[in-house]
């Protein structure tokens, strides 16, 4: 076996030999590794170990406290070769660099050590950014590219089709034939509306001469009030929605979280520019013009997009180990849930030291979350409850002054009759007693207990009937005590008239309060340093020449600065927000995006598979307004999306991640589709929209399953009655972070840690078990069985054929009739034989072995690949 020293070696040269020894410059081969590996201690530091920086190769040459680190032309001369290959640097083990990387240091230094362009004299406070890190595609100025000519114009439905088709036929092949119509009305409706078409939609489709017919058909959907429920759940997962705190074990519930839910599926119902969307959700408050004790509903819906703000996990309200640190572990996950949605890139790795692989310097980061700070400000911290605001108007304090005026009547006259109850029956007892300690005892009952005299207390000891009290009249006078809990009854009636006092889950500034914010030596709060102003990315500003955002606001009482930030990332020359937002609607429409890593735009992600088309959606997206049904119309109108799915061999031996888009992908349904697929195809689903989470609970075995426990009923799993609600979609359950929904967790629903950059389907054997043996698919099998049977009820075969059209979305085919057929005979026939589905006298089973054998077939076609994924 060879050695790994000779497998070493054999490398490096095979390296070398395919880079050409005279091509190897720093900025373009060296300078990333050193970043990665060795800036941290040689260069990023106030004081660099060694007296080394290899930030520049001047001052390699120069060299450090045990002289010149590079011999050029001679690597294995050159002290900083030889400290890497024998690994004594860096001296964590875990960060040493790899073989490929030592090769390329190697070469460098063997081809003279050069550089690609002369070097600066000095390097000032700036944050240094390499020419190649500005030309990386993502920075560069957001341009509309030409839609380019292809051979077959005739498969060209709108642009999107040039820019792909002219990559396929670059390599010698086409689109796939057309999906089937209904193919194609199921995937859109599940794309869309994440609900199974209607049944006439398909037959109207195949039916229509009108050759606008599929665009109808799209615009349609695309007002439905379950486009927003749909659509808005793709942007709750980048935002981390959830409906309890998180960081702890507590995961104490957010009883108002809710509101922002709801405006986020309002904002996609009403086609909100997004670039408005984006503005509420970072600055809402900052746009509110009524007064904050007598909010318009208007600016209530402002205040509750600023809940986005709000979703990161929130320990603070209660006992944590560190409590600044969990504050600023706030306020960095809202940072990271900002960046990652809005941006694409991975800021958070700039909070310790600069960024390893992408041009983002330590200072970027603090400056950006300079942003944040006069709204969180980490050291006047308030907790969840703190930032409640109310909802109260002054006309709701009007009208709940006059109630609590009408009410504190009745308390007045309960005082009354109760004082009078009292004396009445302390005098009745009294006249039981001998008449000479009358008066002793009538001053004593007179005064508080704890201000009688001795001889007093010594009459109400030895005489306890004496004793009368609001808490104990009743047992002496039991009319009486009802007479008074029925007055105070009146008195809670009437106060349950009061508006009913409401809060939303907000961020707010204090006017005039700016902290000031500082730099975290590798991240510690604890060991603060140089002061910062509020910024963007060293790396936007220099490649689009966007100008800074300011430290105050001359024209709003708080700082401005989330505003700011607003107008500044969706200024059209920013490079990487519509570029973003764009790259996520693709990659919902065609389960992976033109860049495949949506939160990474930098180094470490890949490259656009079609960068100009990336391009012209971006650029189409702002011109359109920011208008984001525009863009679903243009791709789901395009022959591209509507391909069957890939089934050329040869093509897909060339490009086996189907990234020229040569065919549909096979998409797995994900978990909130498949669970509000099942009640809509049984006949169950709960329209309802908007309001307080539906809430989930354990269930007798320890799953989590939707449903309010009710407490009071004295044994495990009893559940309050939930009157429908729990048969609400599934945008509406309540999100715990500690109480996954079992069945929805099973077929990868994410977590919120702090949110979901992208979801990510697995297939494993608990799936297939959760469908065999789960008691919802049961009873939802059971009712579209039952269903189908009285609507047919003397035709087997027409059951048959309506549960394929009501699961598959399709017809039959002639053999499949045949083989359910045969299926349902054979376990009814099994099933006949069991006392459960055998008459008991005149008794009759809950189900017949006929009704209960079509209902296993309807089990099965729920459990099957074809329900399961979407052509």
């Amino acid at each position: 076996m060879m050695s790994r020293g000779i497998a070493a070696a054999l490398l490096l040269a095979f390296v070398a030999n395919c880079y050409g020894q005279d091509k190897a410059h720093f900025e373009t081969d060296v300078r990333g590794i050193f970043k990665k590996h060795c800036f941290h201690c040689h260069g990023e530091e106030e004081t660099v170990e060694g007296g080394l920086d290899l930030r520049l190769v001047r001052w390699m040459v120069e060299g450090g406290d045990s002289g010149s680190a590079i011999v050029a032309g001679k690597p294995d001369e050159s002290l900083i070769y030889q400290r890497l290959e024998s690994h004594e640097m860096p001296p964590d083990a875990s960060k040493q660099l790899s073989t490929e990387e030592l090769a390329k240091v190697k070469r460098w230094i063997g081809a003279g050590a050069k550089t690609a362009r002369p070097e600066p004299e000095s390097l000032g406070d700036e944050y240094l950014i390499s020419e190649e890190e500005r030309a990386h595609w993502a920075y560069q100025p957001i341009k509309r590219p030409e839609v380019p000519q292809v051979k077959n114009a005739a498969a060209v439905a709108n642009p999107i089709d040039a820019f792909l088709l002219a990559k396929l036929e670059e390599h010698g092949h086409q689109f796939n034939e057309p999906a089937t119509p209904d193919q194609l009305v199921r995937r859109l409706s599940l794309d869309l509306l994440g609900l199974p078409p209607e049944l006439p939609w398909s037959s109207e489709l195949r039916a229509s001469e009108d050759p606008a017919a599929w665009n109808k058909l799209v615009d349609k959907l695309l007002t439905s009030p379950h486009y927003g429920e749909r659509w808005g759940r793709h942007w709750l997962d980048v935002a981390g929605y959830a409906d309890s705190e998180g960081y702890s074990d507590v995961d104490a519930e957010r009883p108002h979280a809710w509101r922002y839910r709801d405006y986020v599926i309002r904002a996609f119902n009403d086609g909100m520019p997004f670039d408005q969307f984006i503005r509420e959700q970072l600055a809402g408050d900052e746009l509110v013009s009524s007064p904050m004790n007598d909010l318009s509903p208007e600016d209530i819906e402002l205040l509750a997009a600023t809940g986005f703000l709000r979703m990161a996990p929130d320990g603070t309200g209660g006992a944590v180990d560190d409590a600044q640190q969990a504050r600023n572990d706030t306020i960095a996950d809202t940072i990271h849930i900002v960046s990652s949605s809005l941006m694409s890139i991975t800021l958070s790795c700039a909070q310790c030291h600069d960024h390893r692989y992408d041009p983002i310097s330590q200072a970027d980061y603090y400056r950006f979350r300079a942003v944040f700070d006069p709204a969180f400000d980490w050291q006047k911290w308030k907790n969840p409850n703190q930032r409640l605001v109310s909802l109260y108007t002054d006309a709701d304090r009007k009208a709940a002054a006059e109630i609590e005026v009408e009410a504190k009547v009745i308390d007045a006259a309960v005082i009354e009759k109760r004082n009078e109850f009292i004396q009445t029956t302390f005098e009745e007892q009294l006249a039981k007693l001998p008449s000479e300690i009358h008066e002793l005892a009538r001053t004593g009952f007179a005064v508080d207990a704890k201000k009688r005299t001795a001889e007093q207390k010594e009459i109400f000891r030895k005489h306890p009937n004496l004793n009368v009290s609001a808490g104990s009249l009743y047992l002496y006078n039991q009319k009486a005590a009802d007479e008074l809990k029925k007055m105070q009854e009146e008195a809670t009636d009437v106060r349950a008239k009061k508006p009913k006092q409401e809060y939303v889950r907000a961020l707010t500034e204090t006017p005039g309060q700016i902290p000031t914010t500082r730099l975290f030596y590798r991240g510690d709060y604890a060991q603060p340093k140089q002061e910062l102003t509020p910024a963007g990315l060293t790396i936007v500003r220099q490649v689009s020449g966007l100008p800074e955002i300011a430290v105050s606001s001359s024209s709003l009482p708080t700082s401005g600065r989330r505003l700011a930030l607003a107008d500044y990332l969706t200024d059209p020359k920013h490079p990487l927000t519509a570029r973003a937002i764009m790259n996520r609607v693709w990659m919902h429409h065609f389960g992976v995006g033109l860049v495949t890593t949506p939160t990474d735009f930098g180094a470490l992600g890949d490259p656009p598979t079609h960068p100009e088309l990336l391009d012209w959606l971006a650029d189409e997206f702002i011109k359109s307004g920011w208008d984001l049904k525009h863009m679903h119309l243009l791709i789901l109108t395009s022959n591209a999306w509507r391909q069957a799915i890939r089934n050329d061999a040869a093509l897909q031996a060339e490009d086996p991640d189907n990234q020229w888009y040569g065919g549909a992908r096979l998409r797995r349904l994900d978990a909130e589709t498949i669970r509000d697929s099942l009640l809509t195809i049984s006949g169950e689903l709960n329209t309802k929209q908007f309001g307080p989470p539906v809430p989930v609970m354990p269930d007798t075995i320890g799953r989590i399953v939707v449903g309010e426990e009710n407490t009071n009923a004295g044994r495990p799993g009893a559940v309050v009655d939930m009157k429908g609600e729990d048969l609400r979609r599934s945008v509406y359950i309540q999100v715990r972070r500690s109480r996954p929904l079992s069945m929805m967790e099973t077929f990868d629903q994410p977590a919120m840690s702090p949110n979901c950059d992208q979801r990510r389907p697995s297939t494993n054997a608990t799936q297939s078990l959760l469908m065999l043996n789960s008691v919802e698919l049961i009873d939802r099998s059971r009712k579209v069985a039952t269903h189908l049977s009285h609507e047919f009820p003397d035709d087997p075969a027409k059951r048959i054929e309506s549960a394929w059209r009501k699961i598959y979305c399709r017809a039959i085919e002639e053999q499949e009739l045949a083989d359910a057929q045969a299926f349902v005979q054979s376990v009814a026939e099994s099933l006949k034989t069991q006392a459960a589905y055998q008459a008991n006298g005149e008794k009759l089973p809950a189900r017949s072995a006929d009704e209960e054998a079509f209902a296993v077939l309807c089990q099965v076609l729920l459990s099957s690949n074809e329900f399961l994924y979407v052509q």
